[in-house]
């Protein structure tokens, strides 16, 4: 049996490559908090993420050719499958950006939004009739527990948390959390059916359709094309919108929603890091010790998971 000997190393390569695939998604998708500050005074938020799909939808179409990606027969579909697009990458990046271009910090942006898990698992229950465990349920009450306490950590001494920015600014980044909120589990429900590929490009047509109409409404539309908007602009089209995106799309099919949203714990500490390393932030021991709690708390999610249970009545 040859063939069962050559099966055991592939097997477990397979298994090495699904266990890496969160943490790889954690390390591309925080860094788009990060392209957002280095990107944002270059051009307005509906402008800026407007190139921004539509340098990606000229990659992406002819790869969906290219590969004979299978477009989805069904009207309804296309239907959903936009309505999933323009709340996952239209209402969240428009909400982080703008919120971002209004003057929150990218990091407290990013820890706002990191609020998603908790959010998701409120509404799992009444829209996709999933079910938490009581080790869940500890597991995102302590990855909430620790955004606070790196937030907390972020806060200089007698310094107001709505210093720099106004409530504006807040309202977007909220927008943006019910939309990423939102739209994984209505991805989840009436997506299934959708193909990673043609469903991205769906996707990203309906979201650049509506920021396409935001930008016209509200925005000057000017870009200054500096280098550093240009590099900006080219890993958030490659890394970003092609690479995160799809990997997302593939764990939001494999796993429950509530444990694919955990995830998003990981990352207000994994930017926290990187503004460290890239701006020279100081890190707290009180921001070290909230990472390692969010950590904590992510793995409670995703290893205690319930057994699978039929849904048919």
């Amino acid at each position: 049996m040859r063939f069962s000997t050559d099966a055991t190393p592939r097997a477990r390569i397979a298994h090495a490559g699904l266990t890496a695939m969160p943490l790889v998604f954690v390390l591309l998708w925080s860094t788009g908090f990060i392209g957002a500050k280095f990107g944002l005074p270059y051009a307005e938020p509906f402008t800026f993420l407007f190139i921004r799909f539509v340098l990606t939808l000229l990659l992406l179409v002819p790869l969906a050719f290219v590969m004979k990606a299978p477009w989805p027969h069904a009207t309804a579909l296309w239907a959903h499958i936009g309505v999933s697009g323009c709340l996952v990458h239209g209402a969240y990046l428009g909400g982080v950006f703008y919120g971002i271009y209004l003057g929150m910090p990218s990091g407290l942006a990013a820890l706002l939004v990191g609020l998603q898990p908790l959010l998701t698992a409120l509404l799992s229950g009444p829209f996709l009739g999933e079910r938490l465990t009581y080790w869940q349920w500890l597991g995102l009450s302590l990855g909430l527990v620790g955004i606070a306490l790196v937030l907390g950590s972020k806060l200089e001494s007698g310094r107001q948390l709505f210093d720099g920015f106004g409530f504006d600014a807040l309202a977007c980044v909220l927008v943006a959390l019910l939309g990423i909120s939102l739209g994984t589990l209505y991805q989840k429900r009436f997506c299934t059916q959708m193909a990673l590929l043609s469903g991205t490009v769906i996707q990203y047509l309906a979201a650049g359709a509506l920021l396409g109409v935001g930008a016209l409404l509200f925005e000057t539309r000017e870009v200054t094309l500096a280098p550093t908007f240009l590099l900006t602009l080219g890993w958030l089209v490659l890394v970003l919108s092609i690479a995160a995106i799809l990997l997302l799309m593939a764990l939001i099919r494999q796993g429950e929603a509530s444990k694919v949203a955990s995830l998003f714990y990981l990352v207000p500490p994994v930017t926290a890091l990187q503004a460290w390393w890239l701006f020279d932030e100081r890190l707290p021991l009180l921001g070290l010790l909230g990472m390692v709690v969010a950590i904590v708390g992510v793995m409670l999610v995703i290893q205690r998971s319930p057994p699978a249970q039929s849904r048919s009545k």
